[in-house]
């Protein structure tokens, strides 16, 4: 396959994953504002947003103040902004016209559906009426790109590829929700909650499973009252939890091998370390080193990941 067409399909599952995310994370925090809480720890948590998404200069520099309205707009509405839901959709349906001929007539439809509906949205006011509904219709067109592309193409290169884009934006983005609480409390935890917790612990940690799709998950798998070790044992390192660190790595070292990487490459010893980590890992262990930590260490060797597949598969070679 020639790396430009496996370029645009490998970034045209990312953004479209990393649109659903970002409606994920913005909506943990519009249902949190909702409940009772002061307005320091709103703030903290707004700021958490920008600050994991590195966008805090950005949006500093144009719109001041840090603002719910503002940040929500800001990651939803602003094309000048890459990381917006709406740029994200934008960049996921260019990807797709560049490789038109590789993908199926489902696939190409679904995206470019997806791109004008949101224009007509934008245009009505639809997310200043209810974001919450917004939100949700993010999340629904993402779930039915991917189930169109599951059900209609054929499962060769091309599919891998936009396989191992979609779980590594996956596993790029739980992290950063994961993350999102702890930055909002300026706290690593340990594994014990301050008193800062207690006031909307419970409630915070309840919004963080619903956002992952993981509320229904825990109390299958726990049967018991929402506790943070727990949250984070499932999002991290439960293989079976379709969101977790581990179910991600997993499928992103399984696509690799498909796409023909190097057994014992560079590209293939990142992502079994890391694969390793989750997979042999233990809850406590992390917890005894901050978990906050561990994430931020985390997102930075999935950054390294991406930048090996990129040399590896994507870049256009020189001739």
């Amino acid at each position: 396959m020639l790396s430009r067409t496996a370029d645009h399909l490998f970034w045209m599952s990312r953004y479209t994953e990393r649109a659903e995310n970002t409606a994920r994370m913005l909506n943990v925090h519009y249902e949190t504002s909702l409940l009772p809480q002061s307005a320091a720890v709103s703030q903290y948590g707004w700021l958490g947003v920008l600050s994991l998404s590195e966008l805090l200069p950005a949006y500093s520099a144009r719109h001041g103040d840090v603002t719910p309205q503002g940040v929500m707009h800001f990651m939803v509405l602003d094309e000048d902004n890459p990381a917006s839901i709406i740029a994200c959709l934008k960049a996921a349906r260019e990807n797709a016209r560049a490789v038109r001929g590789t993908l199926t007539t489902e696939v190409w439809e679904t995206l470019n559906q997806t791109w004008l509906e949101i224009g007509r949205m934008r245009h009505e006011g639809a997310f200043d009426r209810d974001p919450g509904a917004f939100f949700e219709w993010v999340k629904f067109r993402s779930h039915l790109s991917r189930g169109v592309t599951l059900g209609t193409m054929l499962q060769d290169e091309a599919f891998h590829f936009l396989r191992l884009g979609t779980f590594l934006e996956r596993a790029d983005n739980t992290a950063r929700i994961l993350d999102v609480k702890f930055h909002a409390v300026e706290s690593e935890f340990f594994g014990a909650a301050s008193e800062k917790d207690l006031e909307y612990d419970f409630y915070h940690w309840a919004a963080i499973l619903r956002s992952l799709s993981g509320f229904e998950i825990y109390r299958k798998v726990y049967r018991d009252v929402i506790e943070p070790e727990r949250v984070a044992e499932l999002l991290m390192l439960r293989e079976a939890m379709p969101r977790s660190l581990h179910h991600c790595m997993s499928e992103v070292l399984n696509n690799l091998l498909l796409v023909g990487a190097e057994p014992q490459g560079p590209t293939m010893r990142h992502a079994g370390r890391l694969r390793a980590e989750l997979r042999y890992g233990h809850i406590d262990d992390i917890l005894a080193t901050g978990l906050h930590a561990f994430l931020t260490q985390f997102l930075d060797r999935v950054n390294q990941l991406g930048a090996h597949v990129s040399r590896d598969f994507l870049v256009p070679t020189a001739g």
